[in-house]
């Protein structure tokens, strides 16, 4: 008689969590995102002793320590480097990279635009507070221009930088924006990125009660959300507002915001039939693009899936593909056949 397959181990948040005292200033959106992550996981069933959790400097980046995983907590601006390092190692291991708007824009800018082009495996939140949290409420990569700070005392002259754009750009194959206060929709973002089969870029609009408080309140607070974000769902309409009475057509140049049932200037009704229906799959990238260039509170803030495009190999399959053709080719050898392989010479 056959012993029965023992039952996998059902896992809860609480498996997730480790004994470290959590170093979060109070009332700080973070919690809210660990507690998403941790609820995620347990849901997905993700085993801990498989998982990797990568890290640079800030606030976000001591993700690890609060992790029941194996983790790394690397310095500023390199989480993505040690990353690709590990994914390419060990394929089969799940890399996660919890970093924020300036560990991963400003000094760590290089390294995550070369992630995102190479399509490594490896999964990207970044938390966008438009802030530096850490060292005390200096202006970041993300900061609106004109914004004051300690270190912007008469306002930030510089443009900032737009992720989701960024990640586009760069070639990213899956990249999606979600919301700190919105626990189900990080958990739901989370497990499509975890099933994306290459680089999935998450940029979480996240609060900073104590140096940017209330940065994203205009968007975000329950009472605007219905009027100030549009959530994109495949398959489905562009459409917003509370009483679901707006939506986005296009116009030729870009996305634009348009009333439905009542006649525009130009004499146009529009109705639901004529809103773009949304569809993350599509290889040209120009509509998540457009989207991703809405002007916030002009125009609507999207939140979901911008992109997300599978039938493209990751870079780690390819690395393994070309070993595998070099070793076809070349047997083993030793580092010292190596050293004396090819053009060599003696000094006398």
């Amino acid at each position: 008689m056959t012993a029965a397959a023992p039952t996998p181990e059902k896992l809860t948040k609480k498996d997730y969590r480790t004994d470290q005292e959590i170093r979060w200033c109070p009332g700080c959106g973070d919690y809210a995102i660990l507690n998403a992550v941790q609820q995620a996981f347990a849901e997905m069933g993700v085993n801990r002793d498989n998982v990797a959790i990568v890290s640079g400097i800030g606030c976000s980046s001591r993700f690890p320590y609060y992790m029941e995983t194996y983790g790394f907590h690397t310095i500023h601006g390199r989480a993505p480097a040690v990353a690709t390092g590990l994914k390419v190692a060990n394929p089969d291991l799940d890399v996660w990279v919890m970093t924020g708007d300036g560990d991963g824009l400003s000094i760590g800018g290089n390294h995550l635009i070369h992630l995102l082009r190479r399509d490594v495996g490896v999964k990207v939140l970044m938390f966008n507070n438009r802030i530096y949290g850490l060292t005390k409420g200096q202006y970041s990569p993300t900061s609106e221009q004109g914004k004051v700070t300690k270190s912007t005392p008469i306002g930030s002259p510089d443009a900032p930088f737009n992720p989701l754009a960024l990640a586009i750009g760069a070639g990213a194959t899956f990249v999606a924006r979600t919301v700190d206060i919105m626990g189900q929709h990080i958990k739901d973002t989370i497990r499509a990125a975890a099933a994306h089969d290459g680089t999935a870029f998450i940029e979480v609009l996240q609060n900073c009660n104590i140096f940017n408080d209330k940065a994203f309140e205009p968007i975000v607070d329950r009472k605007v959300r219905d009027d100030q974000l549009v959530s994109l769902e495949k398959g489905e309409p562009l459409v917003f507002g509370k009483d679901e009475d707006q939506g986005l057509v296009w116009d030729r140049l870009g996305m634009r915001v348009v009333k439905l049932d009542v006649a525009d200037p130009d004499g146009k009704t529009w109705t639901k039939d004529d809103l773009v229906v949304w569809d993350p799959t599509d290889s040209n990238p120009t509509l998540a693009f457009a989207m991703a260039h809405l002007r916030e509170l002009r125009d609507p803030t999207p939140i979901g899936i911008l992109r997300q495009i599978s039938d493209i190999p990751n870079y780690e399959t390819i690395v393994h593909r070309q070993i595998e053709k070099a070793r076809e080719k070349s047997p083993d050898r030793t580092l010292e056949q190596l050293i004396y392989s090819g053009n060599t010479w003696e000094v006398g």
